[in-house]
């Protein structure tokens, strides 16, 4: 199906235009007129374009998933359920998807599938889970846990920015109280040096060296490492080489890179049990999961666990095999394993890594503040240090 930008007009003569999936021309003005509205224009609309228009805030996913449970629980019809959160939907993209699906499960399209033609919006768990939930007749079950695990995905994100708003303010002052320093003060300053004092000390003299270079090339000690922090971001994005190094690396930076594994194997241990409850295969789980984690090492390292999986290996035995999970993973999954219960095994792992995730977080918040605060003071001290010393030299000369 294609993707078309529309104008129409309801029958009360007022304007409205949004994008909607239609095969074509014809069938675009019959879903339009089933929802009350009469074709006026249209063109094609890349999926691109689409993505960019239709951003779905996690919040919204939430409430998407909270009121659909809702009213199925009430015993209100998929139809009439969807039919509603359309109407109150404040997101105009997220409104225009919704009428997108509404009208696919009208033409005869499961849920799942009709969610599957946005995945901008909703990604391969979400699609999976929910096609589980179809299968297995406990869809609001499906959608109460979905709503849960976008909840904990807001709750680590939103933990995680709180952590790094202090820490980049105190680095924007950093930068902003050195580039004053180094442009107005010390050049004012360092005239008058000079007249006072026929040798500078040595600390003063690279002081001053510094300063005329900020006086002279400011714009390129901005510009450059602007530039070549982008030039880094954009290489990383197009080079699968520079990926895989990234992420290599992600795991092993100190203190960072434990915080990066944690969060990656709650997301893994949460995701695998919330699929494997539902009904999906072990195989499946995996494989879904392999785009989920976030990192081109542990979606390698997955992925030699389902081929070793699907060739008859025992699913504790492929996790080992990996040599890239820590021992409690290996042991619940052995204990899963043995029990038959995967499921709740792997809770209890993400259940302890969310708790270390969100401890681990709020040290880094306490830390941060006074790490950032003393290299701040420091820097001031060492400037300031360098253009008193003249000063001092001179008084100290001063025969009273």
């Amino acid at each position: 199906m294609a993707l078309f930008a529309y104008r129409a007009v309801d029958a009360d003569g007022h304007i409205s235009t949004g994008n909607l999936d239609a095969a074509n021309g014809i069938d675009l003005e019959m879903r339009l007129r089933r929802l009350g509205l009469d074709l006026v224009t249209f063109e094609g609309v890349k999926r691109s374009t689409a993505a960019r228009t239709r951003q779905v805030s996690r919040q919204e996913l939430i409430t998407f998933c909270f009121h659909l449970s809702q009213l199925l629980k009430a015993g209100v019809n998929i139809m009439e359920a969807l039919t509603d959160l359309r109407d109150t939907v404040d997101n105009a993209g997220f409104r225009q998807v919704l009428a997108s699906i509404l009208e696919d499960v009208g033409g005869g399209l499961k849920l799942s599938e009709a969610m599957a033609n946005h995945s901008y919006c909703f990604d391969n768990v979400f699609v999976a889970l929910v096609r589980a939930g179809e299968e297995s007749g406990q869809m609001t079950e499906v959608l109460d846990e979905l709503s849960e695990n976008l909840k904990w995905q807001d709750e680590i994100s939103s933990q995680a920015q709180k952590a790094m708003v202090y820490p980049t303010l105190v680095f924007v002052v950093i930068i902003a109280v050195i580039f004053v320093l180094m442009t107005v003060l010390v050049p004012q300053l360092a005239s008058t040096f000079k007249s006072l004092v026929p040798k500078l000390p040595r600390e003063t003299e690279v002081l001053v060296f510094i300063s005329n270079i900020f006086v002279r090339w400011w714009y390129l000690l901005l510009g450059v490492p602007i530039a070549l922090v982008t030039g880094a971001l954009v290489f990383a994005r197009t080079n699968e080489k520079a990926q895989r190094l990234i992420d290599e690396l992600g795991l092993k930076v100190p203190i960072l890179g434990e915080v990066r594994q944690k969060i990656i194997l709650a997301r893994f241990s949460t995701y695998f049990a919330l699929l494997y409850k539902a009904g999906i295969s072990v195989l499946d789980c995996i494989q879904i999961c392999e785009k989920i984690v976030g990192n081109r090492i542990m979606e390698e390292g997955l992925q030699r666990v389902g081929r070793s999986i699907s060739e008859g290996q025992g699913i504790s035995q492929a996790f080992v095999a990996t040599k890239l999970f820590p021992p409690l993973v290996l042991r619940m999954l052995r204990v899963g394993e043995s029990t038959g219960a995967l499921d709740t095994a792997l809770l209890n792992v993400s259940y302890f890594y969310n708790r270390q995730v969100r401890d681990s977080i709020s040290r880094m918040q306490t830390l941060l503040g006074p790490a950032t605060t003393v290299v701040l003071g420091f820097l001031i001290m060492a400037i300031l240090y360098s253009i008193f010393l003249p000063i001092y030299d001179v008084i100290s000369k001063i025969k009273f």
